[in-house]
């Protein structure tokens, strides 16, 4: 019998992490300059539609299938499209039927390729963006979805009737809502492809400043709103878990919004709405694999880490010469580190998911457990983008002409200008497709911290 108040939550959970993807486009789109703002929200759109289609096709039969070989891989034609699901009802869920775990797990899938795009503004061409998605979905996200979100099932006797994947059944290691499968996962494919595609002109010698900063801090809202149905939702029922859940997000965004602040004062001389906005997508991020598993005040503690540890780690790319363009490796990598690996250190048997980090008596039993699934996948992840990368940039190449990235990605490309001012009267200054305020001279962001960063978050 169907569990109608569970699937309520659900589909809403569901519903409220689809507007994450556009909340990332807004939050993306703000950081970069004027003239490239549309390839940016292009790249998390073109992701919401193709991952859609994928993940209905074979997407979710490779993640939730049965397992077809040592936890790696579920199998890809037992769902193919999603052939048998329409009238199920699964165990898996108490009642919610097979549909709405499928919608709620697609969106998971469409965000995480998203958040890749951040590591390559400015410079990626959007026709390779979209084949490197697809092709990075099928090879990469959804095997490792079911290495991590897949567990395994057995009947009432006690008799397995579904196998999963191994980091979730074999290592037992606990990641809630993502932060192996997402967020580690996205910040080492953002890495790998960042190295493949090389430095915009002028990295680290130009300052290149956000251009809205307003449409940042609406997207870091939509984001911070998105995740609850991110984190409670993943407890797949209208519970205790998803409460605790929910008030352990809350929390942890909070404090890590402060901590990134602190750090940029302390540093800079001024605590800045660019902070602001990226310390709490960082403690959202550190609480994601981690929010079933600690108390409210260990999500303060990560979420204050996560903060401090992520505002110190955008500045890397400076001292090792990557170009991550908007910090994906900055926030989401570190970000989702720590909060995978405090699960260890801190996680209470209080909790729902019932086990004892170091700090809490329960030795390193299950901080080993947490590290080998992080870097497991950290290293699957940057392994697997690094090769699909430079195929693809070697066969049908992946980076812009120098010239189109002077010029501007959304006019080059797109054919399009995210700001028309010619319709306000004459030409001049105002300028329409292509005009001199598209390189970015309209900035609003002149504060030391976003200037340090180069138009990053």
């Amino acid at each position: 019998m169907v569990n109608t108040g569970d699937t309520a939550w659900i589909l809403t959970s569901a519903s409220v992490v689809l507007l994450m993807t556009p909340g990332l486009a807004l939050f993306y789109g703000g950081m970069v300059r004027a003239k490239s703002v549309l390839n940016m929200m292009m790249m998390s759109f073109g992701a919401l539609g193709l991952i859609s289609v994928l993940w209905v096709l074979y997407g979710y039969s490779i993640a939730f299938g049965n397992d077809v070989g040592y936890g790696l891989l579920g199998d890809p034609t037992e769902y193919l499209g999603l052939n048998g699901l329409m009238a199920d009802v699964t165990s898996e869920a108490g009642g919610l039927p097979s549909m709405a775990f499928v919608g709620f797990q697609a969106v998971f899938a469409i965000i995480t390729v998203a958040l890749i795009s951040g590591a390559i503004a400015d410079r990626a061409k959007f026709g390779a963006w979209m084949v490197f998605a697809g092709v990075w979905a099928t090879i990469v996200y959804f095997p490792i979805a079911h290495w991590v979100f897949d567990f395994t099932l057995a009947d009432d006797d006690g008799v397995v009737t579904h196998v999963g994947g191994w980091v979730a059944n074999n290592l037992a290691a606990v990641d809630f809502a993502g932060g192996t499968a997402v967020h580690i996962n996205a910040g080492a494919a953002g890495l790998a492809l960042a190295l493949v595609l090389g430095k915009r002109r002028g990295f680290g010698k130009d300052l290149v400043r956000p251009h809205n900063l307003p449409l940042v801090m609406i997207g870091a809202g939509l984001l911070w709103f998105g995740w609850f149905g991110f984190n409670a939702g993943s407890a797949v029922a209208a519970n205790n878990t998803a409460a605790v859940a929910w008030v352990n997000t809350l929390v942890a965004a909070g404090a890590a919004s402060l901590g990134w602040l602190l750090v940029e004062k302390l540093r800079d001389g001024h605590a800045t709405s660019l902070g602001g906005a990226s310390g709490v997508v960082a403690g959202l991020v550190a609480i994601t694999p981690s929010c079933s598993a600690v108390s409210p005040v260990g999500a303060i503690l990560l979420g204050a880490v996560a903060g401090g540890l992520c505002a110190l780690a955008v500045g890397l790319k400076y001292r090792f010469g990557y170009d991550d363009s908007l910090d994906v490796v900055g926030v989401h990598l570190v970000g989702g580190l720590v909060g995978t690996l405090g699960v260890g250190f801190v996680a209470t048997a209080a909790a729902p998911a019932g086990v004892d980090g170091l700090f809490y008596g329960g030795g390193a039993d299950q901080l080993w457990r947490q590290a080998v699934g992080a870097f497991a996948v950290l290293i699957t992840s940057f392994v697997l983008t690094y090769i699909i990368g430079l195929v693809i940039q070697t066969t049908m190449g992946f980076r812009v002409d120098e010239e189109d990235e002077m010029t501007g990605i959304d006019t080059a490309v797109h054919a399009e200008s995210a700001y028309d001012f010619t319709s306000l009267g004459g030409g001049g200054a105002g300028g329409g497709v292509g005009a001199p305020y598209a390189g970015g001279s309209r900035s609003t962001a002149g504060t030391a911290n976003s200037a340090a960063r180069g138009g990053s978050a």
